[in-house]
């Protein structure tokens, strides 16, 4: 895996965080410099942990499955991109989470953005990154954009509001993205490997 496509991954996964804190932003209704950093540090660590904890489970048991990782990669790859598709189109109001500021509101919500994270993580496995040495960069780079793009979002939901996230379709495009890195493996793995 290139380190462009962990860039692309790490985009697709962080559009979650970025809504989130969107709607969070929205209700600070100004910018707060603590509960912003704390909230994108607490974001950007869970999508860097989650993959980890996901290719540290499946390491174990890779091997039994060689034969067919690259279908399970896409398999998982398709099916977090086709949910985020199909939820970015549900006609909904912004999401509101609770208070922002308040650490336990903000570890839950980092929690449930980071599951799709965590199946990442078991497909990275798959694709054949077995050391520790290759998974840190990933992680990071995922944990960076998350915090990021949450940082960004907050700032937009802040300046903008939900309009802004519901006309950006975040979600959609991260669906997409996801997709396509796993139609490009199975590919690689089905055509391109001698």
């Amino acid at each position: 895996m290139t380190t462009l496509e962990i860039w692309v991954i790490a985009v697709g996964l962080a559009m979650d965080c970025f809504a989130v804190s969107i709607a969070g932003g929205l209700l600070l209704k100004r910018l707060y410099g603590r509960p912003m950093l704390r909230m994108a540090f607490v974001f950007g660590l869970f999508q860097a942990l989650m993959p980890l904890l996901g290719w540290l489970a499946a390491t174990t048991f890779s091997h039994l499955i060689e034969e067919i990782d690259h279908w399970l990669a896409f398999v998982i790859l398709a099916f977090l991109g086709g949910r985020m598709i199909h939820e970015s189109y549900r006609e909904e109001e912004c999401k509101h989470p609770q208070d922002p500021r308040n650490l336990k509101v903000v570890l839950a919500l980092a929690v449930a953005t980071s599951i799709d994270a965590l199946a990442v993580g078991v497909s990275f496995a798959f694709l054949g990154i077995r050391h520790c040495s290759e998974i840190v960069p990933s992680v990071t780079i995922i944990g960076f954009v998350s915090f990021v793009m949450s940082i960004a979002g907050l700032w937009l939901g802040v300046r903008f509001g939900c309009g802004f996230a519901r006309r950006l379709k975040a979600e959609l495009w991260g669906g997409v993205i996801l997709i396509l890195i796993g139609i490009k493996i199975l590919i690689e793995h089905l055509f391109l490997q001698g």
